[in-house]
């Protein structure tokens, strides 16, 4: 897969049952941890009707979705600004190490500076998720 091939997108409704798996894989993958689909499909479709709660973009390749964050938006009082958090990352285990991530983190940025009050992009990590921490230190 080449980068350049990679149609990156915010997320629909139409979108949420991949959502929801993909959470669910993440949480078990970095985590160890299984998550009651149910629960997962009601948080995500609070998401996407909601979008000042977050938003969700997705790397697609051939119109298969190979990747997915959230980003999330922390009011900033000492900058007058909005942070915007990525979070829920995940790419699918064939397409990893292919520039997936670093074409949604490119979106993202991108959107961010469009914004007019963006004052900083955060990246969260689970502590523990030694692996994912390796990834965005090489971004």
């Amino acid at each position: 897969m080449q980068p350049e091939q990679l149609l990156v997108r915010r997320a629909g409704p139409a979108d949420a049952p991949t959502l929801v798996a993909f959470n669910c894989a993440l949480a078990q993958e970095s985590e160890g941890r299984r998550l009651d689909p149910a629960v997962v499909a009601r948080g995500v479709s609070r998401v996407l009707s909601n979008p000042a709660l977050g938003v969700y973009y997705l790397a697609e390749q051939g119109g298969t979705v190979v990747g997915q964050l959230m980003v999330t938006f922390e009011l900033s009082d000492w900058r007058d600004g909005v942070f915007w958090w990525i979070q829920s990352v995940y790419v699918v285990p064939d397409a990893r190490r292919l520039g997936v991530y670093r074409r949604l983190h490119e979106a993202v940025e991108a959107d961010a500076r469009r914004s007019g009050d963006a004052c900083g992009i955060r990246l969260y990590v689970d502590a523990d998720n030694t692996r994912a921490q390796a990834v965005y230190e090489q971004f």
